[in-house]
């Protein structure tokens, strides 16, 4: 088994549900994945950054563009799941989950995540970002609110919290699909099964929340866009292009 301190991992599903193949679609001349990977790699954050999948297609593809693959189980029932079975074959302190339909990413996104792991007492880091206006009621929007400490306190796809008085808050906080994880923890979240809340938002980070193990959320700038439905390829395609 090899050894690294921190590893990245890109869980690759080519068998999407509301957009086929999205990993592979392509945007601005380069794959979904690509995108990603690039991002990962250009922080310097990391020792090594690969992509986890199940498909041959996905393997070929990033092979082809130099981007290292770890073949992994179809029976894998969430990207967490994954990088849980490349910590397996890959020896690491940290691991980063790394969502492969955030091709916005920027390498600026991964330093406030790693950071938080300066805090001994901090297990399991993401990270949010200023929610913007279109996406507070935005279901595909993952809000997140936190205690004064960073941790945080629920994720939803509703819009949290709510303005009751109307008084028009605005520090809404969107949540990005990173997420780091110490070996144990990565090991807990393993051995859960999916939880009550988790099935019900369907969003695997509150597996970890009902079960008392806390997330640490790093404030970072710089939206991004989770791609989800065609019309989600769309905007980033156009961001990208700077159009």
């Amino acid at each position: 088994m090899s050894s690294v301190k921190i590893l990245g991992v890109i869980p690759a599903r080519l068998g999407s549900t509301r957009l086929a193949r999205k990993v592979l679609r392509e945007i601005a001349g380069r794959p979904m994945v690509e995108w990603v990977w690039r991002a990962a790699v250009g922080s310097g954050q990391m020792d090594q950054v690969v992509v986890a999948t199940d498909s041959e297609e996905v393997s070929a593809v990033c092979a082809a563009r130099g981007i290292a693959v770890v073949m992994t189980s179809p029976a894998c029932a969430s990207g967490s799941d994954r990088v849980y079975e490349v910590s397996r074959q890959i020896e690491a302190e940290i691991y980063v989950n790394i969502q492969g339909d955030e091709p916005l990413l920027t390498p600026g996104h991964f330093a406030p995540l790693l950071s938080l792991f300066q805090r001994p007492e901090v297990e399991v880091t993401t990270i949010s970002v200023p929610c913007p206006a279109e996406d507070i009621a935005n279901p595909n929007a993952v809000k997140v609110v936190t205690a004064a400490d960073g941790r945080a306190l629920y994720f939803s796809r509703s819009t949290i919290p709510f303005d009751r008085d109307g008084v028009g808050f605005a520090g809404y906080r969107k949540h990005l699909g990173l997420y780091g994880y110490r070996k144990s923890a990565l090991e807990r979240f393993a051995a859960l099964a999916p939880s009550r809340l988790e099935q019900i938002e369907r969003l695997e980070q509150l597996r970890l929340l009902e079960n008392g193990i806390s997330i640490y959320v790093g404030e970072a700038f710089g939206d991004s866009i989770g791609v989800d439905v065609e019309e989600d390829l769309q905007r980033v395609e156009a961001r990208l292009r700077g159009v």
